[in-house]
Parts: C-alpha cells; sequence; structure tokens
C-alpha cells in the first residue's frame, strides 16, 4: 500500500516547513498516515492478511514515536498537525 509519486509530492507541499523540506517529522507523519489508512482499508477487505497487519502495526508506532517528538519539542504545533491530518493524539 505504497503512494505514488503524485500523492506524496501533494503531502509534502501541504505539510513541509521550508521549500526544500521533504523529510521533517511533520512529513513523515503525514505520509504515515496517509500509508496507515490505505493498509486499514486493505486490511479491512482482507482479513487474513497477517504480514500485512504486522507491518500496519510497525507503522502506526512509528507515528507514534515521531507525534511525541513533535509534542516534547512544540505542544501548538503537535495540536495543529493533529488537526490538519485529522487523527486523534
Amino acid at each position: 500500500m505504497s503512494l505514488d509519486t503524485a500523492e506524496k509530492q501533494e503531502l509534502i507541499e501541504n505539510h513541509q516547513i521550508h521549500p526544500t523540506d521533504t523529510g521533517s517529522a511533520e512529513v513523515q507523519v503525514a505520509m504515515l498516515s496517509k500509508r496507515i489508512s490505505k493498509l486499514s482499508d486493505h486490511l479491512q477487505r482482507n482479513i487474513h492478511d497477517f504480514a500485512s497487519r504486522q507491518g500496519l502495526l510497525k507503522m502506526i508506532g512509528k507515528r507514534k514515536r515521531l507525534l511525541s517528538y513533535i509534542k516534547d519539542n512544540n505542544v501548538q504545533k503537535y495540536q495543529d498537525l493533529l488537526k490538519k491530518i485529522g487523527i486523534r493524539g
């Protein structure tokens, strides 16, 4: 459930901090959130795909660690990011 180039570019443009930013924590969280939603849809249709379920859990853990890092550094940026992406904190 990877993202195609157009989707990645759109996410980067919407969440980047400066014009050349492609790997900040905010961009990574946005990409992970998109991949998580795609994979969740896949797993609802394919219940017995346990390998993908394990990958989903790893992605959720990584997103959680990145969100924790953002929250530790700047709470306002964390809250804005949660609203922008549409996930619970």
